[in-house]
């Protein structure tokens, strides 16, 4: 869990320091699918008995990290369709 979570944020930073949106694009997606191994990761330990009040919340930042991850993409790519 620790690799998963430091893979996130080191796949963000390496991404940025690229000068290829192209480039950027493709670590975001890494660091996304860090996200998603870090929530299955997390709904193992469900599985497995850890107590939900520790979990849960966790469970919730990194939902919360893989929506600002996938929004910071659309961005990036130019499709923010917020408007």
């Amino acid at each position: 869990m620790r690799r998963a979570s430091i893979s996130i944020v080191s796949n963000i930073a390496e991404g940025a320091a690229h000068r290829s949106e192209r480039q950027y694009l493709k670590f975001l997606e890494i660091a996304g699918a860090s996200a998603g191994e870090l929530q299955a990761q997390l709904d193992l330990c469900l599985g497995f008995g850890f107590p939900e009040d520790a979990v849960v919340p966790l469970m919730k930042k990194t939902s919360r990290v893989k929506a600002m991850l996938y929004a910071l993409a659309r961005t990036v790519r130019g499709d923010d369709s917020s408007e």
